[in-house]
């Protein structure tokens, strides 16, 4: 058995605990600092990528208005085709009240027309082919 000094074996645990406590406390405060110049560098960046961000506001209130002239002309084109559309629809009406005038006046002149057919399959009023020989 080999005698030690006393306290030999006590100062080197004591340098090596102080030491540890030193390296953590060396890592730690990097560490921290480290994060603190990264977060600082995000700063940085949100900064330059919000004014970036900002200096395209007078190209989307340019495209804002475009966008409302825009629907403005639709709308208008869109009450101005329904007017068209209306008055084509009116215009149809017309012709089909027009046609049907147009055809019962024939009708009534082939009933009285002793050269007429009227009861005839191939009859059409007016037409020709409905006169019998």
């Amino acid at each position: 058995m080999v005698l030690q000094p006393v306290g030999y074996g006590t100062g080197m645990t004591t340098t090596i605990i102080i030491i540890a406590v030193v390296v953590v406390l060396a890592l730690a405060v990097a560490a921290f600092l480290a994060s603190r110049r990264r977060q600082s560098k995000h700063r940085h960046v949100a900064a330059e990528i919000r004014s970036d961000a900002a200096a395209h506001d007078r190209d989307i209130a340019r495209s804002r208005e475009q966008a409302a002239e825009a629907a403005a002309r639709a709308d208008v084109a869109r009450a101005e085709a329904e007017r068209v559309e209306q008055e084509a629809t009116e215009a149809q009406r017309r012709l089909d009240a027009d046609q049907a005038r147009q055809e019962n006046a024939l009708r009534d002149a082939d009933a009285i027309d002793p050269d007429v057919d009227h009861r005839a399959d191939d009859y059409h009023p007016g037409a020709a082919g409905g006169r019998t020989p």
